[in-house]
């Protein structure tokens, strides 16, 4: 068996959209584990690797970025 990672959004009917199509390569049946966060936890669904890795090149490519000289600018170290 195999595990796939996925984030997505369960609506107030109970129906599951993921954020991203499954890349799998035929019709087939799944199990389903479903992970909430507890309503009151201020707890973000984390990015897959792969897709940490596309926004941080994106990132670069467009200049969205800080010197590594201006990273601590600001913050006190005693």
């Amino acid at each position: 068996m195999k595990a796939i990672e996925v984030t997505g959004t369960v609506n107030n009917k109970g129906e599951l959209s993921l954020d991203r199509p499954l890349s799998v390569n035929k019709s087939t049946r799944v199990r389903v584990i479903v992970l909430l966060s507890d309503e009151d936890s201020d707890e973000e669904l984390l990015e897959s690797p792969q897709e940490s890795f596309r926004q941080g090149w994106h990132d670069v490519i467009t200049g969205n970025t800080f010197p590594v000289s201006q990273l601590w600018d600001g913050i006190d170290a005693e």
